[in-house]
């Protein structure tokens, strides 16, 4: 009706269209950096300048700032990944400006950055996951308790890095000390876990109270990569990437259950995606990230877009559920 307006429009203000005050923040200190400002650069250019007047933020840098002109802000535009950017840090910073920002809160945030206590939330929910065990510092001399565990192959990662960095494959057991002895340079919690073979897909989930699973996007790394690594995620051509994916309408429609089954397990909001492996008609979950890379060609706007929502209609709807009433962490 003429007279229901969303929230968006009516923070936007009558028909002037008064200009939304917005903070991009990206950068940080995190291995991530160089993505985050590349996506950043990505997200600036497709704002629409009719709607936002946007001020950027590089926290390495910039939180005084960013403090001090908080009370000019309407809304903060959050592209920061891995370590004080996805953690759950500075959503709290922003909560205690009072800047509204886009996706999880503090709580939501942190459980899905540690992929241990997400994988233990997953299991709790009924959520199918590969079996796994923390590794110890001393595992790197004497790995004996996680190979009676485990079989091989199995997959070594840091808990708390995103984008595969310090995350290794391994197929003989001689080759578990120097990926345990790699993920530990990386973080001081590291998990081992049975490797699952299979197709990678990740499934994209969109809003706050009512949510909206998205088409599977399909991942197939180069010949050359073992995995999605870090080069087969950001340098160009090294992964295709089908939507939607190439999979059964039982394993699409399950796929879609998980991924908001996840969103709701690990107290998000706004938006998510869920990375996940079919193994026949089998899924196992991989993890959960709370700040998707945002760039057009990135695997939750091409969700998106095979929704139906432009990289400019997505973000103005990612602001438009950050400018929603919001409760819980």
């Amino acid at each position: 009706m003429a007279d229901e307006k969303s929230t968006f429009e009516k923070n936007m203000g009558s028909e002037e269209m008064k200009k939304l005050r917005l903070a991009l923040l990206a950068g940080g200190t995190s291995g991530e950096r160089e993505v985050s400002l590349k996506g950043a650069a990505e997200v600036e250019k497709a704002l629409d300048p009719a709607k936002y007047k946007v001020v950027r933020y590089d926290p390495a840098t910039d939180l005084a700032r960013l403090a001090a002109e908080a009370n000019e802000l309407d809304v903060a535009f959050i592209l920061l990944h891995g370590l004080h950017g996805e953690d759950g840090t500075i959503q709290g910073f922003l909560d205690l400006l009072g800047v509204p920002y886009q996706g999880a809160g503090v709580l939501g945030s942190a459980l899905a950055m540690d992929k241990n206590l997400a994988k233990a939330l997953y299991r709790l929910h009924g959520l199918p996951v590969a079996p796994w065990e923390m590794a110890r510092p001393a595992d790197i001399t004497d790995p004996k308790r996680l190979l009676a565990t485990l079989r091989l192959p199995l997959v070594v990662k840091p808990v708390r890095q995103g984008s595969s960095l310090g995350m290794s494959i391994v197929h003989q057991a001689g080759d578990l000390p120097p990926a345990l002895e790699l993920a530990f340079t990386h973080d001081t919690e590291v998990m081992v876990e049975e490797f699952v073979s299979g197709t990678e897909i990740t499934v994209g989930v969109l809003g706050n109270d009512e949510l909206e699973a998205l088409p599977l996007v399909e991942i197939i790394p180069d010949s050359r990569f073992e995995f999605f690594d870090y080069e087969a995620k950001y340098q160009p051509g090294a992964t295709t990437e089908i939507c939607p994916a190439r999979v059964s309408d039982r394993v699409r429609d399950q796929a879609q259950k998980y991924s908001i089954l996840a969103h709701r397990a690990l107290k998000l909001r706004g938006y998510s995606r869920t990375d996940m492996i079919v193994a026949g008609e089998e899924i196992f979950l991989l993890e959960t990230n709370t700040i998707p890379g945002m760039t057009p060609t990135s695997l939750f706007p091409q969700a998106a877009a095979e929704y139906g929502l432009s990289f400019s209609a997505l973000l103005d709807r990612l602001i438009e559920l950050a400018l929603e009433r919001q409760t819980g962490g």
